[in-house]
């Protein structure tokens, strides 16, 4: 088994806007600087909870390539992100039954926060 999935993300302000664009999120927080800090009272724009999930699931498979293929996904949001943050994904391998694989999942920021767990079972193929 090759080692668990890590990458770290790039991100920006044009990738907000076209992802909140195609998930329909009309939230302030993911586009306005002014209102998120001083309204909702975050330190700066906000990086979709939904694009986080995105991000694990895209590192699952990039660690996969074409030796697997997932089966069950989770994940949970538990702490914003902020735009410009350095964010880093990564997981460890749980538990091996026959050809599934179960992962724990993380997004981390630059202080080692985990802001988004979850966990992802894959099947082994190759």
């Amino acid at each position: 088994i090759r080692r668990p999935p890590r990458s770290t993300p790039l991100y920006s302000s044009a990738a907000s806007d076209v992802y909140k664009r195609q998930i329909w999120n009309p939230h302030r927080i993911h586009y306005d600087e002014r209102y998120t800090t001083d309204v909702e009272n975050h330190p700066g724009i906000v990086i979709d909870g939904p694009l986080q999930g995105d991000w694990l699931t895209q590192a699952v498979i990039n660690w996969l390539g074409d030796d697997g293929q997932p089966i069950e996904f989770e994940y949970s949001n538990r702490r914003a992100s902020i735009l410009g943050e350095t964010l880093t994904s990564g997981g460890t391998v749980t538990s091996i039954n026959g050809t599934a694989v179960t992962l724990d999942i993380f997004i981390r920021n630059e202080s080692g926060d985990v802001v988004t767990p979850g966990s992802a079972t894959v099947r082994i193929t190759a």
